[in-house]
């Protein structure tokens, strides 16, 4: 018998209704699992509404967060009358609960992705229901949607196994196992069963073209019992004691999901598509690796206990570095494994989160020139080299290179960091950061005694330091501008204390500081730059504020001795992550999450924002 599609959805939650038939279930509404080596959204209706498989970088299978109609989900919930729903994760991991409550009863979903690092990957997804409280009807739809949703795919059942077999080029296969009742309709597995208090019912997603474990009798609590135990054991390596230690070690759960176990390399956000304007084209695809964010991330996981991460990545690091352009420079990005071409290209068969569109898969901006990833890449391996393990011979030679060419090429303009698309400019922090590139460089080569052009890399960062408060230097606004020749300001210049290019208390960065306060901070919030004729970035519309830089803020606020006030704005903003302590890239006017989620950008501005206020709160002898 034919069901319609639409009868099949538990549709007691909200979803707002937008454009082109699609809807968007808000971004904050949203939970994450992973296994390091993708990451599902878990919705608080039950709903998994993203999900790339096996790879971060994979083409989606469920993407109904981008397309409501035809992006794909899987559904597992109650059907209650008048429930509410709650989401939390077990403490101290990333196994997660959404609850359902009504007076006709309670109901749970518990899921996780299994981690076994170090073992052969099988990329399962465990859902398990459970009643709680009464007799509760449940209904289970998986609906994958393969390529993006540009494949069709075949359904078979067997016993209780369906097996959903893309007939597109990725020819991803997918095994869902129950041991409940299940139908196939139009394609997709669905299934109605109830659950008296106590009871549970199990499904797991699986690879169908892998060997198989979760057909043994008690493969779910087995598996669940060593997911826990494997976070547990994660976070109790870390080091950081002081105050907001849950909000820190949630942010360094989030950071984990995103690296890979497979290549040690870190995804910006799990993400693509979602937009920083609602209806707006600033829809971008942020599963890659950014020297950038990826050199901040493991920055803020070593200052608190975790080195290992570190020192995966700079392997990593270390075969790009063996792979530099033969003028001796990097990308900006590449793909995790280490690619370098990440053509970008348009969906236009999804609706977008929203309407939102285009969406986009890959990123035009790897062809760019950012010249500050060299300061972040070369500050993370000055820090590695003091606080994990000393760098190779290898690695020093090409760091060389890099220093080298970036002595050569520091004054040119570039997309700088925030990849504009409205032409090049010589930006600010494009400039301080080959200052610390240079800076990091010499301490290292001054540490360990390496060799190294010491007094030509001390003459250039010398002179960049001259040009930058000679030429970006706005004696009218008595700030530290965007670009050369430019009057306003960028909230990247929040940057230079904390990178010790200036005293956090000089009266030039205070001055600096308070036009920041002045052009780009709303409260707590604060934007990237203004948008429009005034801040050309190639694109249409405006955006919400920065997550990431409303914590630069207070971090700045915390080093300049406003420690009060540092405390005040960012126990603010912790009042903007959602229900799970997760961040967005941004945030609307009112409040709501915007841009790829969860950020790993925003969550390492947290870690080192906490880190620094708790201190300035112990010497200034707050509580």
């Amino acid at each position: 018998m034919s069901v319609p599609p639409e009868s099949l959805r538990v549709s007691r939650w909200p979803r707002t209704a937008c454009a082109r038939g699609a809807a968007a279930y808000p971004i904050e509404n949203h939970g994450v699992i992973g296994d390091l080596h993708s990451v599902a959204l878990v919705g608080m209706d039950g709903a998994i509404d993203f999900l790339c498989w096996p790879r971060f970088d994979s083409p989606t299978v469920f993407a109904s967060l981008l397309d409501d109609e035809r992006g794909g989900r899987f559904q597992l919930a109650p059907i209650l009358d008048d429930a509410g729903s709650r989401q939390i994760y077990l403490p101290d991991t990333n196994v997660l609960f959404t609850r359902f409550l009504s007076e006709e009863g309670v109901a749970e979903v518990t899921d996780f992705m299994p981690v076994e690092p170090g073992a052969p990957a099988e990329h399962n997804l465990v859902r398990r229901a459970m009643a709680v409280r009464g007799e509760v009807r449940f209904r289970m739809v998986c609906k994958p949607r393969f390529d993006y949703a540009r494949a069709e795919h075949t359904v078979e059942q067997r016993g209780d196994e369906i097996v959903f077999r893309s007939t597109g080029p990725d020819g991803t296969a997918l095994r869902l196992r129950t041991g409940r009742p299940t139908r196939i309709v139009d394609g997709f597995a669905v299934s109605e069963f109830v659950l008296r208090a106590g009871e549970t019912a199990s499904f797991v997603l699986e690879d169908a073209g892998m060997p198989s474990r979760s057909g043994a009798p008690g493969f779910v609590d087995e598996a669940f019992e060593r997911t826990v135990a494997y976070w547990r054991r994660w976070v109790a390596h870390g080091t950081y004691r002081g105050r907001w230690r849950e909000t820190v070690y949630r942010s360094a759960l989030t950071l984990k999901l995103l690296i890979s176990d497979e290549f040690g390399s870190l995804v910006a956000a799990p993400t693509l598509g979602l937009p920083e304007r609602l209806g707006g084209e600033r829809n971008w695809d942020y599963r890659y690796t950014w020297i950038r964010d990826a050199s901040f991330t493991l920055s803020s996981l070593m200052r608190i206990g975790y080195v290992e991460e570190a020192g995966r990545f700079m392997r990593w690091l270390e075969a790009r570095c063996d792979e530099l352009n033969p003028d001796g420079s990097l990308q900006i990005m590449y793909g995790i494994d280490g690619r370098h071409g990440l053509p970008e290209s348009e969906l236009p068969h999804l609706a977008g989160y929203a309407g939102s569109a285009p969406v986009r898969v890959g990123n035009g901006a790897a062809g760019q020139l950012q010249l500050d990833i060299y300061g972040e890449l070369l500050d993370a391996i000055h820090h590695y080299d003091l606080y994990g393990q000393p760098i190779s011979h290898d690695l020093w030679r090409n760091i060389r290179r890099l220093v080298e060419w970036v002595c050569g090429h520091w004054r040119q303009p570039d997309e700088g960091i925030w990849e504009v698309r409205g032409g090049r400019q010589e930006f600010l922090l494009s400039r301080v950061m080959c200052w610390v590139a240079l800076d990091r460089a010499l301490r290292l080569a001054q540490r360990r005694s390496l060799p190294a052009p010491l007094e030509r890399w001390y003459a250039e960062r010398d002179r960049i330091y001259e040009d930058v408060f000679e030429n970006f230097w706005d004696a009218r606004r008595r700030a530290l501008v965007q670009h050369r020749g430019s009057d306003r300001m960028d909230a990247a210049v929040l940057l230079l204390p904390l990178m010790n290019f200036v005293a956090p208390t000089d009266p030039r960065w205070l001055s600096t500081m308070r036009a920041v306060e002045e052009e780009l901070v709303d409260d707590a919030l604060v934007y990237r730059y203004r948008c429009g004729e005034a801040a050309p970035d190639g694109l249409s519309g405006a955006e919400g504020t920065f997550c990431m830089c409303s914590f630069w803020y207070a971090d700045c606020l915390a080093k300049a001795g406003q420690v009060d006030r540092s405390r005040f704005l960012f126990e603010k903003m912790l009042g903007y992550a959602n229900h799970l302590g997760l961040y967005p890239e941004e945030l609307g006017a009112r409040g709501q999450h915007l841009g790829n989620f969860p950020q790993a950008f925003t969550h390492l501005a947290l870690i080192r924002a906490a880190r620094m206020l708790d201190r300035a709160l112990s010497a200034a002898g707050r509580a």
